[in-house]
């Protein structure tokens, strides 16, 4: 019900009834009476004024201050992400009367919620949701001026997650409040709920929520306005995606503003008063930028009967405004304890619980963690929870954009929300080894989508590689040639075979279909011409390496070459293809030119004159001066002085033994912590139960990283040569995996040492997890400036979390553990190149 006031019978404005009691009470009004009646939202007059005893509200139709501050994303260091489970229907996602398919996405950072994702899984609508808290003589917001934490709303006894809903606790530094949260997705409709118990240990503490839209993934196209009782965000766009923030608690006023020049916040910042108030951002659709929205609810005091604010909050996607404003009024009248329970799945509904029922080996594999599962059972939710849902197999590699809160929003951009066919098939063989083998089915077969063919367009060019990156739809984003892309869906495909997952016939159709095509490149490569990438390919000299920086022969490549080289054999026999020899001869080459191409003799780091492998070789040359690119702001060096881990690829796989004496040497170079910082790449750090665990660089020389002097995120003002690529956990599961595959090759695998290699690479992993249990791409080192978070040793960095790759890592070191194998072995590699 809304209000109208009266001024000298001429002035029109318009109040939620809650406040209209205490402008009358409180009112100096010179002239006439008050009248009061009934009004629309819509018949706010250009500019009406109340005088109270306390204070001067102004409210205009429309907010100036266009186009507002440049936007930016979010932190990346998320510490939840969520959305609903929903089941197959044939291998895609359909929505049936019985079960509608929830395509919301959200994260979790900094106690407040973050990007929030409707339609693609890239498709951002919301950068950040939180409450700005006015009291006496201080203005907070919910992000910086309180200390949160975070659990699990659904666990079971043992800790361990059972769906990714959230409890969030933010308590005031100043100790005159607290707020509590609910946040979680509705699986029956494109909408999302946050309970809020929002407490108070003061008089006079007034709560405001305050969001700022990124419709359609950019935040400087908005429009903003107040509608209906809700918050609601759009385009300009004939298309766009629409926006509505609505509560079951009537908020006492509201306003749309331009950021950082009108918005609610610059305005409780001059007085503690939500007192100038705007209607829209854009009268007639003409006038966008970066926009956001603050309502204020009532005013709590520190007396029992005054002291709590507890409502539900939704909100709720659409085409355009009616849909979204149906998702959210039916998610409220839904309420909270029936669309948590659908969430989590109950009689009526399938939910995360369901998912994780039908992995029964997680509960057998919990035994080889420290953690009784916690990460384990997180990391099978995570992974699920980043695909797409209208292109279902769609696996992106992080619901995140990394250093987001430094990262222009201006231009639309999915981050690492998209598909990277190496991130991909990590995450498919975690989900093999987890138990699920309906997920990496679906994903092998979305797999053609991203496959280069005549059909791709404007391509010219031998087909058959993946491309580098592309949206969940397929739409073409970054175009360089990575061939251990092209080998992995190859090696995928051979382990569906394996395990079952696909039939005889089923894997010799994709041979014919799409892996042949792939094997071709890998043995011919060819001229390639998309965008700006105009080359020619010769196998297996690598135009981009698993790192996507530089060219030529690297080992982490040659190894998923050799061994989709062996797969593809194997796969064209049954297919009887007579080109079977000819993968297998081309292997066997390879792996006989391995030290020839990728070891160095001459190095200046080699220790007793022992040989070992350089990260990448440009010219296949490696005991010559040749440098590397520039890259990530730092100058290139001589090749033999960048160490990098990837020749541990050599023993995954299958290719070298784990006792093979070149793979040793340059194991025990990797361990070397005497080198100066920039080329050293082992770091260690303290676990929970007091121990040092392993933690890894991804070669020295590395620049993807935060300023070691300035402590800005990477890039924030240009390439430096003082940028630093930092830890990456999943690194910590590579090397367990290698200690694994030793101790195996050394047969010195005992009930003890399996033990310590849990205690030290589980562990290790399980360490660099956040509170909320997400992995990151990085840690933090301790070199150099801690940045504006004052990073503590072995804190997830603003990089990207949660990191897919790294949840799919650990998943398959706890299944090595459990097995006592190595779980992406492949022992027909070994078998076919001893012969």
């Amino acid at each position: 019900m809304n209000a109208m006031l009266n001024i000298n019978n001429s002035q029109t404005i318009c109040f939620k009834k809650s406040f209209v009691a205490k402008a009358i009470n409180t009112a100096v009004v010179t002239g006439s009476l008050l009248a009061l009646s009934a009004c629309s939202d819509a018949e706010v007059a250009p500019e009406q004024t109340i005088e109270t005893a306390a204070e001067i509200t102004t409210i205009k139709q429309v907010a100036p201050g266009a186009p507002g501050i440049d936007p930016t994303w979010a932190f990346s260091g998320k510490t939840g992400i969520g959305t609903s489970y929903e089941p197959y229907v044939n291998g895609q996602y359909q929505s049936t009367a019985d079960n509608p398919v929830s395509k919301v996405w959200f994260s979790i950072a900094q106690g407040v919620l973050t990007e929030t994702m409707y339609g693609l899984i890239h498709n951002a609508q919301l950068k950040e949701m939180q409450f700005i808290i006015t009291g006496d003589g201080f203005v907070d917001t919910e992000k910086q001026d309180t200390i949160s934490s975070i659990e699990y709303l659904h666990q079971d006894e043992q800790g361990r997650p059972l769906s990714l809903a959230y409890k969030v606790i933010n308590k005031a530094k100043n100790g005159q409040y607290q707020i509590e949260k609910h946040i979680f997705t509705d699986p029956n409709r494109d909408s999302m709920m946050m309970k809020v118990i929002f407490t108070a240990f003061a008089d006079g503490i007034t709560p405001h929520l305050y969001a700022n839209p990124h419709v359609d993934n950019s935040g400087a196209n908005d429009i903003a306005s107040i509608e209906n009782g809700a918050l609601v965000a759009y385009t300009n766009n004939a298309d766009s995606s629409v926006m509505t923030i609505k509560s079951d608690v009537e908020f006492t006023q509201a306003s749309a503003g331009f950021v950082g020049k009108s918005d609610g916040l610059v305005d409780l910042k001059d007085n503690g008063q939500l007192n100038n108030l705007y209607n829209t951002t854009s009268s007639d659709n003409s006038v966008i930028g970066n926009v956001s929205l603050t309502a204020q609810y009532p005013t709590l005091s520190k007396s029992a009967d005054n002291n709590t604010l507890e409502m539900n909050i939704a909100i709720g996607f659409g085409h355009d405004k009616q849909s979204s404003l149906a998702n959210v009024d039916a998610t409220l009248t839904s309420g909270y304890d029936k669309v948590l329970s659908a969430y989590l799945g109950d009689d009526k509904h399938v939910g995360w619980k369901d998912y994780l029922s039908s992995l029964p080996v997680l509960n057998d594999m919990s035994v080889n963690t420290t953690d009784n599962g916690q990460l384990l059972y997180t990391s099978a939710l995570v992974l699920k929870a980043q695909e797409d849902k209208t292109h279902a197999g769609a696996l992106i590699a992080s619901l995140s954009n990394p250093w987001g809160d430094s990262v222009s929003a201006k231009v639309g951009s999915t981050g690492y929300k998209a598909v990277w066919p190496r991130d991909f098939y990590q995450c498919a063989m975690a989900f093999l080894a987890m138990g699920d083998t309906q997920t990496p089915k679906v994903a092998f077969e979305y797999l053609k989508k991203v496959q280069v063919s005549q059909q791709t367009p404007e391509y010219v060019g031998t087909p058959g590689w993946f491309l580098q990156k592309t949206h969940v739809d397929g739409e073409i984003e970054w175009v360089g040639v990575q061939l251990d892309q092209t080998a992995m869906p190859i090696m995928l495909g051979w382990k569906l075979w394996q395990t079952g997952v696909l039939t005889d016939a089923e894997i010799s159709q994709w041979y014919s279909d799409m892996l042949k095509p792939a094997a071709e490149f890998l043995v011919t490569g060819g001229n390639v011409k998309l965008d700006w990438n105009d080359t020619s390919i010769t196998p297996p000299s690598t135009q981009q390496e698993r790192w996507e920086e530089q060219a030529g022969f690297s080992p982490s490549t040659t190894a998923a070459v050799i061994a989709g080289l062996v797969a593809a054999s194997d796969l064209a026999k049954l297919a009887k293809d007579e080109d079977a020899d000819k993968y297998l001869q081309l292997a066997r080459k390879l792996e006989a030119s391995l030290e020839s191409t990728m070891v160095t003799t001459t190095g200046e780091l080699t220790q007793d004159n022992k040989p070992y492998y350089v990260r990448i070789s440009p010219n296949g040359n490696p005991n010559n001066a040749d440098k590397l690119l520039d890259n990530n702001g730092k100058p290139g060096l001589d090749q033999r002085v960048i160490l990098d881990g990837g020749f541990l690829e050599l023993v995954r796989y299958g290719v070298k033994v784990a006792n093979d004496s070149v793979i040793q040497n340059s194991v025990m170079l990797i361990d070397n912590t005497s080198l100066e910082h920039n080329l050293r790449v082992k770091y260690e750090f303290k676990a929970k139960d007091g121990s040092l665990i392993p933690g890894f660089r991804r070669y020295g020389n590395d620049g993807y990283g935060e300023d070691i002097t300035s402590g800005l995120s990477y890039a924030e003002k240009g390439n430096t040569e003082d940028q630093r690529g930092r830890v990456w956990p999943f690194f910590t599961g590579e090397r367990g995996h290698y200690e694994l595959a030793l101790a195996k090759a050394n047969d010195t695998l005992t009930t003890e040492s399996h033990q310590a290699l849990i205690n030290t690479y589980v562990q290790g992993m399980e360490t660099f997890a956040n509170e909320g249990m997400m992995l990151p791409e990085q840690a933090w080192d301790g070199v150099g400036n801690p940045t504006r978070h004052n990073y503590a040793m072995g804190d997830g960095t603003n990089s990207a979390t949660p990191l897919a790759w790294t949840h799919a890592e650990y998943v398959k070191l706890v299944r090595s553990m459990t097995d006592k194998a190595v779980w992406d072995y492949y022992p027909i590699v070994a078998d076919k190149l001893a012969k």
